[in-house]
């Protein structure tokens, strides 16, 4: 889909902004409701998740002893991670889990799954602080010169999310073993992913087919923003951004065709 045929999309999508918002509000009620704490575990989950991983890395023996700032990668990579996973858990239901409103209402079916992509932003905006301050505690936290790019990173990954959960929400409608698909392609991704290990650590031979999967270059791009890492292969973290932009407009492609019978299959 070209950029001229997306205009009247972001138009229209516009004109239901009440709508978006109102969607993003209740997606991130939702993940909370009847929750004690409720909203305050957007915080906590961070914060156990580092302590744990602080304390059994260190009882297992399982840092990697030539790199000084392992667990700091390893933590900073499960987060980025997350950010994706919680939103192809959730595209998976966007249209289906609202086959009331796409029945009944007239509005841009693509505000569906994009208001589950937004509220996980929120989250993840809302977690990064809390991966700062533990960077920054532990001496690992390094402003690199990759830090100018770091908006760029952030909308790049948003991208590749609202691109994956245009083309979940949509297939999950067709396909309904989708859900139980993505468990293990989610699984295999994690370990394709540089995330319990850094990317020097694959084969130089493998270091471009690796960097067809666009979670290397977003979290490679991530460390060099807040440890101050090496980008490695910039052209190669290049090639990997840009595919997740790529994923976005055919996933667009894909949701505009799919919604005209989205009613049916419902």
């Amino acid at each position: 889909m070209t950029l001229c045929a997306m205009v009247p999309l972001f138009r229209e999508i516009y004109g239901f902004r009440d709508l978006l918002w109102i969607l993003v509000a209740r997606n991130i009620k939702i993940r909370y409701k009847r929750s004690a704490l409720g909203f305050l575990w957007t915080f906590l989950n961070p914060i156990f998740m580092i302590i744990i991983y602080s304390i059994f890395l260190k009882i297992l023996k399982a840092f990697d002893a030539s790199d000084p700032v392992y667990l700091q990668k390893l933590v900073t990579g499960i987060i980025v991670w997350q950010f994706l996973a919680m939103c192809t858990g959730d595209a998976l239901h966007a249209v289906l889990g609202n086959a009331n409103l796409v029945k009944k209402t007239s509005f841009p079916r693509i505000i569906l799954p994009l208001s589950t992509v937004l509220a996980n932003l929120v989250n993840f905006l809302l977690v990064l602080p809390i991966l700062i301050i533990f960077l920054f505690a532990t001496g690992a936290f390094s402003m690199g010169a990759a830090s100018i790019l770091l908006p760029l990173i952030i909308l790049t990954q948003l991208a590749l999310c609202l691109g994956l959960s245009l083309i979940l929400s949509g297939l999950n409608l067709f396909f309904r073993d989708t859900e139980h698909l993505m468990s293990a392609v989610m699984l295999a991704w994690f370990f394709l992913s540089p995330i319990i290990y850094d990317f020097s650590h694959i084969p130089e031979r493998f270091q471009r087919l690796a960097m067809l999967n666009p979670m290397c270059g977003i979290v490679t791009g991530y460390r060099a923003a807040f440890l101050g890492t090496d980008l490695m292969a910039p052209r190669l973290v290049g090639l990997s951004l840009l595919i997740s932009w790529l994923v976005l407009a055919i996933g667009v492609a894909l949701f505009q065709r799919w919604q005209v019978t989205f009613g049916d299959k419902l």
